[in-house]
């Protein structure tokens, strides 16, 4: 490989004399969960719900004459000589990909090339990923370009982290042209970093603190403009932690921003965030998100215990009544996905039918189930870990936990199969979509919006008849609500179709990862025979579940 001194000696351009540092971006595979969507999107042809922000983040502060190419694993198969032709190899993943990371890892091993490493995986863990070169910890924008600079001097270090947080205002624009957009259903983009609140099962306030920093209105404005063909895209996803962390900037600037935004154009953009349900406390919060186009809220609400809410210290979701606010989020135009726990330590023997009472009654029709897990860096994972109930496995997918929980693990496990079967079984979604839609208001901003008819919506209308409607046991609550639609709310009539095909993909979800839990379950069986597992806890939970 050429020296990397003599091409930075270069007055920082590129020399044509000498090859072009050469960088291959990876982003692992995004496994099946509630959150990938995977089975709706492939509907509409498409390959993956989002690109990874994270890595065409990072190509856009790498130096200009770099010649960088991505590989999206989700989209399309890494090959060797992507590997060989490459000079430097930068891989970043979350938690639920490490399984793929490590697959990745191997093969570049095998071809000697220096690996460069980052994203909240390694930031927590980096201690059990030595295969990496160089490490580039915590936030980019801070780390990496030291990184760069020793590279350029010759003397990069392994480990690059920082104890300080970024200037949003300062991190560049994606660099989407290194992506293959057209392999994606939707788009996303970023706002804020951090979050003022202290879940101690949230590992966000660890990685991004507690006080969100935002950029600013231009930046978002100039971002969204950014995106090719942004009106091919069914939906933009802003990735913020909790968008309505920093309310007043939220409110005077970037929303009225986004007003006039979306008046100016044609086809108006449907916006998805996450958030908390204080949102419900605010009318005129409300109706500013409503008119920039925000139709899509995720909320964790976690469990409708009150105690449990406060052990977990979730504050903010206590003294309300919880159903009320998302009805009434509802009627003012916002769909409404939410996330629920099982497994806390004040869950008794009622918890099932209590979340599963409250998800039907409050027409969450996307509720994504899981059981508690104490990720790194967050205080319950400290806690579990001083009491001795921390697992010697990393299981980040719905259906398993790192934990061990203070309820009965076959009881837990039985309890929460009962629910998720039911809430996306026909019926129980059937129930609960018609809740739903009698309680939903559209927005005037996409009531009134001329949508273009474009060639995936056509594949994934007659794909949704077929998979749907034809080729599936719950057919006759899928018409059934179609009809029910027609009849009672006919300008809605696709979201029939829109609803059951997630359903369908929740459903096949959960069946493919309890299968998943119970072969885990087994493999910890195998190791704790073979001695490598000596907690007495452990011991005991896989003699009880085997």
């Amino acid at each position: 490989m050429f020296n990397e001194i003599e091409y930075f000696s270069y007055n920082g351009k590129h020399s044509p004399t000498k090859p072009r540092m050469k960088i291959l971006l990876i982003y692992p595979e995004m496994p099946s969960t509630c959150w990938s969507m995977d089975k709706e999107i492939k509907l509409g042809g498409f390959k993956s719900i989002f690109p990874p922000l994270g890595l065409l983040t990072i190509a856009a502060m790498l130096p200009e004459e770099w010649e960088k190419k991505l590989i999206d694993v989700n989209v399309e198969k890494l090959k060797d000589s992507h590997i060989i032709e490459s000079d430097y190899v930068f891989i970043g993943g979350m938690n639920v990909q490490e399984v793929s990371m490590r697959k990745i890892l191997a093969r570049v091993k095998k071809f000697n090339k220096p690996i460069i490493g980052g994203g909240p995986l390694l930031t927590h863990e980096y201690d059990r990923f030595p295969e990496f070169d160089h490490l580039i910890l915590n936030e980019a924008e801070l780390t990496l370009p030291t990184f760069l600079e020793d590279l350029k001097n010759g003397n990069p270090k392994h480990i690059y982290q920082s104890e300080e947080y970024a200037n949003v205002q300062e991190t560049p624009i994606p660099l989407w042209s290194i992506a293959k957009m057209e392999k994606y259903g939707s788009t996303l983009i970023q706002y804020s970093r951090g979050c003022p609140y202290m879940c101690d099962f949230c590992d966000v306030t660890s990685l991004f603190g507690r006080k969100p920093r935002t950029k600013s209105a231009d930046q978002i404005i100039a971002e969204l403009d950014s995106i090719p063909n942004l009106d091919s895209f069914g939906l933009v996803f802003f990735a913020d932690d909790n968008l309505i962390g920093n309310r007043k900037d939220l409110k005077e600037n970037l929303l009225p921003r986004l007003i006039e935004w979306q008046e100016q154009r044609k086809e108006k953009v449907w916006f998805m965030t996450q958030l908390t349900i204080n949102l419900a406390d605010d009318e005129e919060l409300m109706d500013l998100m409503s008119r920039a186009g925000f139709g899509t809220v995720f909320i964790g609400l976690e469990t409708p215990d009150e105690q449990t809410l406060i052990e977990c210290r979730k504050k903010q979701n206590t003294k309300r009544n919880l159903i009320d606010n998302i009805k009434y989020l509802q009627a003012k135009g916002f769909e409404v996905y939410a996330g629920f726990i099982l497994g806390f330590d004040n869950d008794d023997d009622g918890v099932f039918e209590r979340q599963l009472e409250f998800i039907q009654q409050s027409g969450i029709v996307l509720a994504i189930v899981g059981l508690l897990n104490a990720p790194p860096g967050t205080e319950l994972f400290d806690r579990m870990k001083r009491e001795g109930r921390l697992l010697d496995q990393n299981w980040f997918f719905e259906g398993a936990t790192n934990i061990v929980t203070k309820m009965d693990r076959n009881q837990l496990l039985e309890g929460f199969t009962k629910n998720v079967s039911y809430m996306y079984g026909g019926k129980g979604f059937y129930e609960r979509s018609v809740q739903f839609l009698k309680q939903y208001q559209m927005p005037d901003i996409h009531k009134n919006n001329k949508v273009v008819l474009r060639y995936y919506m056509i594949r994934a209308f007659f794909a949704g008849i077929y998979h749907l409607g034809i080729n599936n046991p719950d057919r006759k609550y899928f018409w059934k609500l179609l009809f029910w639609c027609i009849k009672n709310k006919p300008e809605m009539w696709d979201w029939s179709i829109k609803l059951f095909a997630r359903a369908r993909h929740f459903r096949d979800v959960y069946k493919d990862n309890l299968k998943r839990s119970e072969d885990m379950l087994k493999e910890l069986k195998v190791r704790e025979q073979a001695n490598f597992v000596d907690d007495i806890e452990l011991k005991k939970i896989v003699a009880e579940v085997n």
